[in-house]
């Protein structure tokens, strides 16, 4: 296996260099035709060396997590930027192999109905909230930032992201419902009503999120004004002026993508306005990371425009604006990774260090994946009625200006 293993990695790194420390305690060296980075890593045992062989993307995390791969004199970043830089262009033909089944059965993977959404939710929502005030915004705000300035901090640059969703849904007059596809902690909702006089209801597949939104609601005093339901997107039945959905859609799966587009159609008044924002792929339809399925996102899937534009073709809507965010959810993850380090005692004392070096490697590759690989955010904004938006985009930057300047 040894053997198989130096032949892998003489053909992978074409990019940088990597050390590897093997479990018999000698040391390979690699090195690319091209400069890049560096990083050294150590593996333990002979079974981790085995996985790797066999299917690196799960194997690696799983190593990382069980603490039988380890970084040497550098960081996991530095270990995970060569080895993502490599895998740009490069592969062997086990992952080549294990790839393509991988992409022929996702959708399989991907079959997400109600009870299967539900326990995918679960996995990942319905974790310890304390969680989340440790390394998310005070809202809570768990998708990507919008940074209009560098030196913003997490709390603006989410703030700037409500914003400019809101100046998409041309909220101009007060009264309007809302639909809010995946709410999570209530953040958005609270806001839409809070400065535009929304009537916004929320739904979740997360019990958690769910307690949390509803306890927010009434703090705030907006019992009747914003109310959250444990719903499946597929149950709404009601009509609605605006529809909202941010850092959902990347959990309804391929399969289903037709089905979503239909019911936010069929959801959404004549002359309504939504809004939807996911994260995305440049390069084309893929498959998600093994890994991230099994331990984060199960079920999980980041889709290139071309799988979402023909589902909403058929569902008769308009495509009235588009728009793709690149560095910015990079930028905010690495802030939410600062802030996870900050507080690793704490969040280790609530679960364990398995737990912390997992959500690490997430984190980390989470964010290299924005950098590195293409991943980017789009806001795509529908109508029903050709006329339901202004001709120009004018009006976005205006209502977006006039909140900045009122301070809302």
């Amino acid at each position: 296996m040894s053997f198989l293993f130096n032949q892998v990695l003489k053909r992978f790194v074409r990019e940088g260099t990597l050390d590897i420390v093997m479990p018999d305690g000698t040391t390979r060296h690699y090195a690319g035709q091209r400069p890049g980075p560096s990083a050294t890593i150590h593996i333990k045992t002979e079974k981790a060396l085995r996985a790797l062989v066999v299917n690196s993307g799960l194997a690696f995390g799983e190593g990382w997590m069980d603490g039988e791969i380890e970084a040497v004199d550098c960081s996991l970043e530095d270990v995970l930027r060569v080895l993502m830089l490599n895998m740009q262009n490069t592969g062997h033909i086990f992952n080549r192999f294990e790839g393509g089944v991988r992409f022929l059965s996702r959708r399989v993977r991907q079959f997400n109905g109600a009870r299967r959404s539900q326990r995918n939710v679960a996995h990942h929502y319905d974790l310890n909230g304390t969680l989340y005030d440790l390394f998310l915004d005070k809202d809570r705000q768990y998708s990507c930032a919008y940074f209009q300035r560098d030196d913003m901090t997490l709390e603006e640059a989410q703030l700037a992201k409500k914003r400019h969703i809101a100046a998409k849904l041309k909220l101009d007059r007060p009264g309007l419902e809302v639909l809010d596809i995946g709410c999570g902690w209530g953040g958005l909702a609270l806001t839409l009503a809070q400065e535009f006089g929304a009537r916004v209801t929320g739904i979740t597949l997360s019990q958690e999120q769910l307690q949390v939104a509803r306890q927010r609601a009434k703090e705030a005093g907006l019992e009747q004004q914003v109310r959250f339901e444990l719903l499946d997107y597929r149950k709404v039945k009601h009509q609605f002026d605006r529809i909202v959905s941010v850092g959902m859609f990347e959990h309804v799966g391929i399969g289903h993508y037709d089905r979503f587009f239909q019911n936010v159609s069929r959801c959404l008044k004549p002359d309504g306005i939504a809004l939807l924002h996911s994260i995305g792929r440049m390069d084309g339809p893929g498959s998600t990371n093994p890994w991230i399925n099994k331990y984060i996102f199960p079920g999980g899937y980041s889709p290139a425009l071309s799988e979402v534009f023909p589902a909403v073709e058929r569902s008769g809507l308009w495509v009235t604006d588009c728009e793709v965010l690149r560095l910015h959810y990079a930028k905010t993850i690495a802030i939410w990774r600062e802030r996870f380090e900050a507080n690793r005692d704490k969040i280790c004392a609530l679960y364990d260090e398995r737990f912390c070096r997992m959500f690490e490697f997430y984190l980390v590759g989470a964010e290299l994946s924005f950098r590195l690989q293409g991943h980017m955010n789009f806001q795509l904004q529908f109508t029903r009625a050709i006329d339901a938006v202004p001709l120009t985009r004018d009006y976005m930057f205006e209502a977006e200006q006039a909140m900045i300047s009122r301070g809302s």
